[in-house]
């Protein structure tokens, strides 16, 4: 069952899936995140329904890496990671063989490894998926907010 744009699960909990760069968006540059996003981020948060793909985790240091995720110098990218996912009550959902081999099939023309982890992560849990990336909001099979 479908409310808002949002599926509505009977009784259980109903996680939204946010792409790595929407916790960067919501911290940094919120006038990035459309109107939909901000509002499934928002409520998300307040109902602590909001979760990441573990290979997230990875992606952001990745950014850090390669520079384009600056911080402080005093804060360290562990101490910003997590300040972010306690400030949005994000949970880190990790993968397990069925989303991998999901992942893997020819539902994904996406030739990133990482969004198709995170896009089988929602498709798996049958979870919407805030993301701007036209690509994973192009797949018919996935319910993304944007």
């Amino acid at each position: 069952m479908w409310c808002m744009g949002l599926p509505i699960s009977n009784g259980a909990a109903m996680r939204i899936i946010c792409d790595t760069h929407i916790p960067l968006f919501w911290a940094n540059a919120p006038s990035r995140l459309s109107r939909s996003a901000a509002a499934a981020l928002e409520k998300g948060r307040q109902d602590g329904q909001l979760a990441i793909a573990d290979i997230s985790l990875w992606e952001l240091a990745l950014l850090h890496e390669r520079g384009r995720l600056l911080l402080p110098v005093d804060v360290s990218p562990v101490e910003y990671v997590s300040r972010l996912l306690q400030a949005l009550r994000l949970q880190v959902l990790p993968i397990n063989m069925d989303i991998a081999v999901l992942s893997r099939s020819s539902l994904f023309q996406h030739g990133d490894p990482a969004d198709r982890l995170i896009a089988a992560t929602a498709l798996h849990g049958r979870w919407p998926l805030i993301t701007a990336d036209e690509r994973l909001r192009a797949l018919p099979e996935l319910h993304c907010i944007w």
